[in-house]
């Protein structure tokens, strides 16, 4: 594979002089071309968002290996029981019919940046003028001491949402009575920082309900997490005596698990479990490795387009990218989508382009209708994007806000998928 490393400065300035100059193209080739590898929150968002708006001037090519996409943020009350499976799945049959999306079912193995194409798995090359990659997270090896993607069955990280989901809930369910649920919890940074913490809130809520007198190991490697205050408080006052949190402090940032004996050693101290929930570091999706414009394992971007910092045809969304002080989220993904199809279509076609505003948004669900959230505002500056303010529930509220909160997620989440979706 063929790379040019050039670097890209993400200053204001030469982010204004890569949209002040459109390529209103094309070069012998017709309409501009844009590739979108990756179809959740940020992918989907993009290539719906520059189809929409260019209204036919840019052809759109939307790379994902799946036909159904199912969402990691509410993943998790599917494992509560809260809801089905097929209500977090989405197909992206509107992008192709009503925006004229080109939708291709494959893998995105290579980029050359130089030619400016995206080689798939199936052997086809795609020419793009634009590059938008998001590609979510892949694993980092060895993150956790006897664990690897061979052992997902055994142990799933279910953070990809879908048959993994399915198979964590299973075997939770099949837990005996009084066994015992383990999760390991990733280091910072890492997808959705609050979702390991409602996802053993949606575990203990199933296990109380079907098992319980089931216990609940969490081994974390930080000695703090998102909404700590209010997950305890939840945990406290809706499964009490189920839930061993176990920081740094006391051995959870050194883990080791056998997949083939289920046991989790923390610190030492080996424990038998029924089911494992392992949840390793994280990195940007391969694809950014192989293109070459990663810094470590995420992609750096300028916050004003959400371009690479290494390639200035590539912008990067969501999990993938470090952009400075957002969550890795699916609202914050749709939130960058929004900026890069901006940015791409003024680049492209020469239309006005506004400067980048960002929000984000986390609910979660410690139990029936008890909904929690944290959430800030956002603005790019040629350091980084730069939270601006934020909110955040307060521990003691009425159940009726709770309960608000809850119903608000709910919308937020039919919302989105439509944003997503069309």
């Amino acid at each position: 594979m063929k790379l040019n490393r050039r670097m890209f400065i993400g200053t204001g300035a030469a982010a204004a002089a890569s949209l002040s100059a459109p390529m209103v193209m094309g070069a012998g080739h017709g309409k501009p071309r844009v590739v979108v590898v990756g179809g959740g929150a940020g992918g989907a968002t993009a290539a719906r968002y520059i189809a929409k708006g260019s209204k036919g001037e840019i052809d759109v090519t939307l790379v994902e290996p799946s036909r159904t996409y199912y969402t990691c943020f509410f993943s998790n009350l599917y494992i509560g029981g809260f809801r089905d499976l097929s209500s977090i799945a989405h197909s992206y049959g509107t992008l192709a019919s009503e925006y004229g999306v080109n939708v291709v079912h494959d893998w995105a193995v290579g980029i050359d940046r130089d030619a400016k194409t995206v080689s798939l798995a199936g052997g086809a090359k795609l020419p793009y003028d634009r590059l938008i990659l998001s590609p979510g997270i892949d694993f980092v090896e060895g993150a956790v001491a006897g664990w690897d993607v061979t052992k997902q069955n055994k142990m799933p990280h279910a953070y990809k949402a879908g048959s993994q989901t399915e198979l964590l809930k299973a075997q939770i369910e099949s837990m005996p009575q009084g066994g015992t649920f383990a999760m390991v919890a990733p280091p910072n940074p890492y997808r959705c920082p609050p979702g390991p913490y409602e996802r053993v809130s949606m575990v203990a809520h199933l296990l109380k309900e079907k098992n319980p007198t089931a216990k609940i190991i969490v081994a974390d490697p930080k000695p703090k997490f998102s909404k700590m205050a209010l997950f305890q408080e939840g945990w406290s006052n809706h499964y009490d005596g189920m839930i061993d949190w176990v920081g740094p402090d006391f051995g959870g940032d050194s883990v080791e698990v056998n997949a083939d004996e289920m046991t989790v050693t923390i610190d030492g101290e080996a424990t038998k479990v029924d089911a494992c929930n392992v949840i390793p570091a994280m990195k940007a999706g391969r694809i950014c490795e192989m293109a070459g414009i990663n810094e470590g394992n995420w992609a750096p971007v300028n916050g004003h387009t959400m371009q690479s910092r290494v390639d200035e045809n590539i912008h990067v969304l969501g999990d993938a990218c470090a952009q400075g002080d957002m969550p890795k989220s699916g609202f914050s993904a749709n939130s960058q989508a929004k900026v890069a199809a901006m940015a791409v279509r003024g680049a492209l076609t020469g239309s006005k382009v506004f400067p980048a505003k960002f929000s984000n948004t986390c609910w979660s669900l410690i139990d029936t209708n008890d909904g929690v959230k944290v959430g800030a505002t956002y603005e790019a500056t040629d350091e980084k994007i730069a939270k601006v303010d934020g909110f955040i529930s307060k521990t003691g509220e009425s159940a009726d806000l709770r309960q608000q909160t809850f119903e608000e997620s709910v919308g937020w989440y039919a919302g989105i998928t439509s944003d997503m979706f069309g």
